[in-house]
């Protein structure tokens, strides 16, 4: 707790000397702005030199007073003339001579010659004199001053890197291993780890080197920075933590710097843990280039040197997280850096119950919620989305007055985040409900009858988010192989839609755009990627350079079109003639949507007896 203090601390006192920098700009600026103006209007009340040698001349001058050191005079007339009556104050103008000392010459010449009766009088400096004058002529040194102050402060010059949770008189984090659900294989991946860092005589005893790094990588919200710091909650250490992209500044060899610093941090403090969240900001492929991509190879290269510089008997382990491992230099990767690397993959059925039940421990839950079908319906999600769907649910039983959290709740929760916000008050017109109604339930129709599609769970016409209708299908279990016969149904059940207005309107509009998009996907994937066309054959075609697709011949391009073409215009082809061997189930299920505007599985399959 003292260690978290000590942060706070820190950051409240960069903050203040933030807030007093932008003050002292702030205030700069204003005296500037003043001093300005004040001259400005000086300048229009001094005596042009020119006038006043004419008066000179004229005789009409009483007194000169000359300060040391100043090509500025004050001048008063006689009392005479315009001037009569007039307080010496009022009589007084100030000049500036561009050649105080050939001025001085030429007027004492007048007055030696008696021309003029003028007075000179000289008048010592003013201490306090001209500190406007001064004060102006320092502001640009001064503004330069307090901007590369404020920058090199917000750059981190000096300051700490990286947060620190834990310390000498609270070693643990609040995670630990019992806080990650649906990472059980990960977990016993890294006990090891863990029982390295308790203790480490054990394994030097025995010959044996603990991993230096461990990459983590998998789809964000997996629970990469939750396992870190269940590691080092779990080990008792210091945990050190730090995004990638606090390493890159606008200085060159600044980010180079941090990472030493933080590497010499975490060696005073050892046994400890390092962990870069988004490591790719500054560990990925090198490049040739100068400018920014420069200064990431300068910072790269020092992690890679701060890595291998690692004594035997130092036990600090570097953690580190990122969505995309394609990315990160090879020279990262290899033995004796980032030894071990280990996926963080979306939960599957039973680690979707666990992170659930974990999540709902500090919420009322109705006894209707069954937590293994609410897993059944969110196959694909990660561990941040299931806590997500559960808060959302809280705020709508909170709203609905709801005295615990129900099964609707959670249900309709999932809705709001997989499709978007029901808009129960937009106004549509007649016409683009019989064309949503009609729309959807070709999707669903279809889809009954295509034997690798999952059942449909529930069919709407009230919009939500970006769609004017949906149709939600159940999920029974966790793909992670999919045939060539489910992609070719799944584009015919997307091509639904489309075929339902064709049919029965004789009329295609832009609704079907999305689907359209998914569809070409799917087919672009399985000739490109997944190597499912007869004609070309079982190849990988998913190339960086365009110019590297050549090397297969220079049609290869207008069949991959022609093949793509052929899928999605076949699918369509056979969405038509589902929907026309069964335009009374499509009628059915299209008057229900017109009447109730939402059916459930039950209802839809009142349509089929």
């Amino acid at each position: 707790m003292k260690k978290e203090n000590n942060n706070n601390d820190n950051n409240k006192k960069k903050n203040g000397w933030a807030s007093y920098l932008i003050f002292s700009i702030i205030t700069i600026i204003i005296i500037a702005f003043i001093s300005y103006s004040y001259f400005e209007n000086k300048k229009e009340e001094d005596l042009a030199y020119n006038e006043f040698i004419e008066k000179i001349n004229s005789n009409e001058i009483e007194q000169i007073k000359l300060t040391t050191g100043s090509n500025k005079l004050s001048v008063i007339y006689k009392a005479e003339g315009e001037k009569s009556g007039l307080e010496e104050k009022d009589r007084t103008e100030e000049v500036i001579v561009p050649s105080l000392q050939a001025f001085m010459e030429w007027l004492q010449d007048k007055i030696d010659s008696k021309k003029i009766d003028a007075k000179i009088i000289q008048e010592p400096v003013n201490p306090m004199l001209n500190i406007s004058e001064r004060l102006f002529s320092l502001l640009p040194t001064i503004l330069l001053i307090v901007l590369m102050l404020m920058i090199f402060k917000m750059q981190g010059f000096g300051g700490d890197n990286g947060k620190v949770y834990g310390g000498e008189e609270n070693k643990k984090t609040n995670v630990k291993f019992d806080d990650v659900a649906g990472l059980d294989e990960e977990k016993g991946e890294l006990v090891e780890i863990v029982d390295f860092l308790k203790n480490p005589e054990a394994y030097q005893k025995m010959g044996a080197k603990i991993p230096r790094g461990i990459l983590l990588y998998g789809k964000p919200g997996t629970g990469k920075t939750l396992i870190a710091k269940a590691i080092a909650g779990e080990a008792g250490v210091p945990f050190i933590s730090m995004s990638g992209s606090e390493f890159i500044e606008m200085f060159a060899g600044l980010g180079a710097s941090r990472v030493r610093k933080l590497f010499e941090r975490a060696k005073k403090l050892a046994p400890c843990i390092i962990f870069i969240d988004e490591i790719d900001a500054i560990g990925s492929r090198r490049t040739s280039n100068s400018g920014a991509e420069s200064e990431n190879n300068q910072t790269l290269n020092q992690l890679l040197v701060e890595m291998d510089g690692f004594e035997t008997n130092e036990t600090v382990i570097v953690l580190a997280a990122t969505n995309r491992p394609e990315m990160l230099d090879k020279a990262l990767l290899r033995p004796g850096r980032f030894d071990r690397q280990i996926t963080v993959p979306a939960p599957d059925l039973l680690g979707r119950e666990e992170i659930l039940k974990l999540h709902c421990k500090d919420k009322k839950i109705a006894s209707d919620v069954n937590f293994k079908e609410i897993a059944g319906d969110t196959s694909g999600f990660t561990g941040a989305e299931l806590a997500n769907i559960l808060n959302e649910a809280a705020i709508i039983a909170t709203r609905e007055k709801h005295e615990a959290i129900t099964k609707m709740d959670i249900e309709n929760a999932v809705r709001k985040i997989t499709v978007g916000l029901e808009k129960q008050n937009r106004v549509i017109s007649e016409k683009d409900k019989k064309l949503t109604a009609y729309h959807e339930a070709g999707h669903a129709v279809v889809s009954k009858f295509l034997p690798t599609q999952t059942a449909v769970k529930e069919v709407s016409i009230i919009p939500r988010g970006v769609a004017g209708g949906y149709t939600m299908y159940k999920t029974t279990e966790d793909k992670f192989y999919v045939s060539k016969t489910e992609l070719l149904e799944k584009m015919v059940s997307l091509m639904g839609g489309r075929a339902a207005e064709k049919i029965v309107l004789n009329e295609i509009s832009t609704g079907a755009s999305n689907d359209i998009e998914v569809a070409t996907g799917i087919a672009k994937d399985m000739i490109v990627v997944y190597g499912m066309s007869e004609e070309i054959g079982p190849i990988s075609l998913k190339v960086d350079d365009p110019y590297e697709i050549q090397v297969f011949g220079e049609e290869i391009t207008d069949k991959i079109g022609k093949q793509i073409s052929e899928l999605v215009e076949n699918a369509y082809i056979t969405a038509q003639k589902i929907l026309t061997e069964n335009m009374d189930i499509l009628d059915c299920v299209a008057q229900k949507l017109l009447e109730k505007e939402k059916i459930t599985e039950e209802e839809f399959e009142e349509c089929f007896k």
